[in-house]
């Protein structure tokens, strides 16, 4: 079968190197893809919002599947638009999309649906907001509604920083109109979890747990990025913390969408916050998370297109999801700046290295080809360093070792990712 991926980043590289390993495909195209996706993928310069351009390259290169990858296509209906076309597409269609798409939806459903998450209020206006927060329990969360790349929440301390946080979101613009309206959020301690599952409309499978790191810099300190790595399994993820999930959280939130008449098709990603009191829902997002992926799918054992179409056809309940018993580590090496200002078009070198290395993987995020054909730096987050190992202590060791293989100006990491393991 012909398959197409929508998107460009390192879930993209992900998702396309798993992909092509299934027995399943024989021709794999990406849009727009960059330059490692280019190694397993035929790339095609569309962008991802370009739906008429995308649905027409589709029809004229017969694909059978479509995978929209990342959030905004869903939200703005990408999948209906391929459907409408008669085509298949893997991914939740607007209506379902909207989940991830508006922060206060989803809090909206987990409150009338009796789904455990923190208690909150919605804004759509900052005075409303402002005469709330002078009444608010320290420290507080605010939240963009709708999509802001994942870097739309502010964690503020004292009242001063809500109300600046309110005018950063509401007044400013930061997050352009993610923030016309906001959701004002109790602030929840405890261990954060991600939990990645694949959704048919009626059955959830559960995939393996992760752990991302937000922040630009070591400690948790910094501006919130896209995520500077992650680590999978979590060991704080325990056998009784994944029985509550699946009977009060997982299976509730699929039903809870096929109730209101949002049938839910794809991934749901679960942002999970481990508190004294028990798992409380942080967020939703409605595609495979980014770089989660990159440490999921390489412990991985099923064939993905199989899933995918398993999710499109309603048959989830047939397949058995497999991951090899290791533990996986990925870290992002960035363009020093990011998530600000930085520079880009710096040469890479040593991902020759990773090529034949069993358990190393490197995924490609912001790169591209320049006219040399040389391969260069085209982004904040650059490339995704995963190795796998026995347990996370090695796998650790094993990516932070493969980091120094690649060369490129202004590389920057953090050098703390999966610390947490250590206080396991």
């Amino acid at each position: 079968m012909k398959v197409l991926i929508v998107g460009g980043g390192g879930r993209e590289h992900a998702i396309a190197w798993k992909v092509a390993q299934s027995k399943k495909v024989d021709k794999l195209y990406c849009a727009p893809g960059n330059a490692g996706i280019a190694e397993v993928a035929e790339c095609v310069n569309i962008g991802v919002m370009d739906f008429e351009a995308l649905v027409a390259f589709a029809k004229e290169k017969e694909i059978d599947l479509t995978i929209v990858a990342p959030d905004d296509p869903l939200a703005a209906g990408a999948v209906d638009a391929f459907e409408a076309a008669g085509l298949r597409a893997f991914g939740p269609r607007a209506n379902a999309a909207i989940l991830e798409g508006s922060k206060a939806f989803s809090k909206d459903l987990m409150k009338k649906y009796g789904i455990p998450t923190a208690a909150y209020e919605t804004f759509d206006n900052p005075e409303d907001a402002f005469e709330y927060l002078e009444t608010a329990d320290m420290p507080i969360v605010l939240k963009a509604d709708g999509l802001a790349l994942g870097k739309g929440v502010l964690i503020c301390n004292t009242l001063e920083e809500a109300k600046a946080g309110v005018k950063t979101l509401m007044l400013d613009k930061q997050f352009g109109s993610a923030g016309n309206r906001i959701v004002v959020e109790e602030f929840m301690t405890g261990r954060e979890v991600s939990v990645l599952s694949f959704v048919d409309g009626k059955t959830i499978k559960i995939m393996t747990s992760a752990q991302d790191h937000k922040r630009a810099k070591d400690g948790d300190q910094g501006l919130n990025t896209g995520g500077m790595g992650t680590f999978s399994p979590s060991p704080f993820y325990t056998e009784e913390v994944d029985a509550f999930c699946r009977k009060y959280i997982y299976q509730p939130t699929v039903d809870a969408m096929r109730a209101e008449g949002r049938e839910f098709k794809g991934i749901i990603f679960f942002g999970l916050m481990l508190t004294p009191k028990g798992p409380r829902v942080l967020e939703y997002n409605a595609r495979f998370g980014d770089p989660e992926t990159q440490v999921v799918l390489p412990r991985m054992k099923n064939d993905l297109v199989e899933i995918f179409e398993a999710c499109i056809d309603g048959t989830l309940d047939q397949v058995e999801l497999e991951f090899e018993d290791n533990a996986a580590v990925c870290v992002v090496l960035a363009s020093d700046g990011y998530p600000e200002h930085y520079e880009k078009g710096f040469v890479i070198s040593g991902l020759e290295k990773f090529k034949g290395a069993e358990g190393y993987y490197v995924f490609h995020a912001g790169s591209k080809f320049d006219a040399e054909g040389n391969i260069v730096t085209n982004g904040g987050r650059v490339l995704g360093v995963t190795a796998t190992g026995p347990d996370l202590k090695a796998a650790r060791a094993n990516a932070y070792k493969a980091t120094e293989w690649i060369g490129f100006s202004n590389k920057y990491m953090r050098y703390d990712i999966g610390k947490a393991i250590d206080e396991a």
